[in-house]
């Protein structure tokens, strides 16, 4: 399944998953097959583990290299959008989630830097839809995965500072 609508992406963020498909693409790329060669000259390779191990990563880094280029092609690169009020791509918003309250970013969690433990919801997920587009102070409510009606009240919309 692909998606073909466009991600908003910070230049950082862009630049940051540009490099790593550089890497993957050239030296993990090398470096994998590499693997794969020296476990094929140990002979047979329905019991070679190395083999195995080694074809189950070269699996893992072709996919994420499919998953990059995807993201990257369709990337809207661009400044955070300066708050207005309004929750929107981009955006990063304080509301009551089933009386619990949260604070998330609405977009692509490829967007945040390794180590930021700020929560990310697409905007395509039950609840980014939800509420897309909605104002401080609006209220709503959702269908979640398992059938239940969440409510959300958006309490605070913030520009997303990375």
């Amino acid at each position: 399944m692909t998606d073909t609508t466009d991600t908003w992406l910070s230049q950082e963020a862009y630049d940051r998953l540009t490099a790593e498909l550089e890497e993957l693409t050239t030296t993990a790329r090398a470096d994998i097959a590499k693997r794969i060669e020296e476990a094929r000259e140990e002979g047979d390779l329905k019991e070679n583990g190395g083999y195995h191990a080694a074809k189950d990563d070269q699996a893992q880094i072709e996919a994420r290299i499919t998953q990059l280029t995807q993201l990257l092609r369709t990337a809207n690169v661009s400044d955070a959008p300066k708050a207005s009020g309004t929750v929107e791509l981009g955006t990063v918003v304080r509301a009551t989630i089933a009386g619990e309250e949260e604070k998330f970013l609405v977009g692509n969690r490829e967007i945040m830097e390794p180590g930021n433990n700020l929560d990310v919801y697409s905007e395509s997920s039950p609840l980014g839809a939800a509420i897309v587009g909605l104002k401080i102070g609006d209220k709503t409510s959702y269908e979640a995965p398992n059938g239940n009606q969440i409510t959300v009240e958006v309490l605070d919309v913030e520009t997303y500072r990375g």
